[in-house]
């Protein structure tokens, strides 16, 4: 169980906004919120549709104050080369956040996305060991706040990860907890056996 607890850190060799390659660390973005999203591999069927998901919400997240970082076992050439690849031909176009390159698979190890597959043939050309689709909020001082890992054929909702996000925030700001399906502007409440009754007395019934 990561979440609670220090993200591992790591440094890495990332395809950045500009194309450029450079290396990055966890640690260059403390003192911000960062999302980390993990997918299987380049070059394959539901996880482009998960990176421009990312990328359509990018002022999103970072009107928010949050790092997007995506991360997959290929290299950083195999990223820049689907980044080069037009969305009509199944690429991923110039997607504005880093991509990093995990070749060792040490990243994903250390976040316990790690799974051994057989189910496609595309993942054999890394001996079918690639990343669970894992999402991670990570908080202004290095803590896992939220985690969700969906199996390989499971596409993430990005709209509520921008969610938890808010709630976060929402809670650092007030001291108080986010109920069930909350949503930015919605009332948050006292984290008490008061808090509670107060909140289940107004809203139980629309929950």
């Amino acid at each position: 169980m990561i979440v609670t607890k220090q993200a591992p850190g790591f440094t890495a060799t990332a395809v950045m906004p500009d194309n450029s390659i450079k290396e990055i660390s966890l640690s260059d973005y403390k003192g911000k919120k960062v999302v980390l999203f993990f997918y299987p591999l380049d070059f394959t069927f539901v996880c482009p549709t998960e990176l421009l998901a990312f990328d359509h919400r990018l002022k999103e997240f970072e009107k928010r104050g949050v790092q997007v970082l995506g991360c997959s076992v290929d290299s950083e050439f195999s990223h820049l080369a689907w980044k080069n690849t037009e969305i009509k031909s199944g690429g991923i176009g110039n997607v504005q956040y880093p991509i990093i390159a995990d070749l060792d698979k040490s990243i994903s190890r250390s976040f316990d996305v790690l799974i051994e597959s057989e189910d496609a043939e595309e993942l054999t050309s890394v001996g079918g060991t690639v990343a669970l689709r894992g999402s991670f909020l990570i908080d202004e001082e290095g803590i896992v706040r939220h985690a969700v890992i969906n199996d390989l054929p499971l596409g993430r909702n990005i709209d509520e990860m921008l969610r938890m996000v808010d709630a976060l925030s929402f809670h650092q700001e007030h001291g108080e907890v986010c109920p069930a399906g909350w949503q930015e502007g919605d009332e948050g409440m006292a984290g008490t056996t008061e808090g509670v009754a107060e909140y289940l007395s107004k809203h139980g019934d629309k929950l």
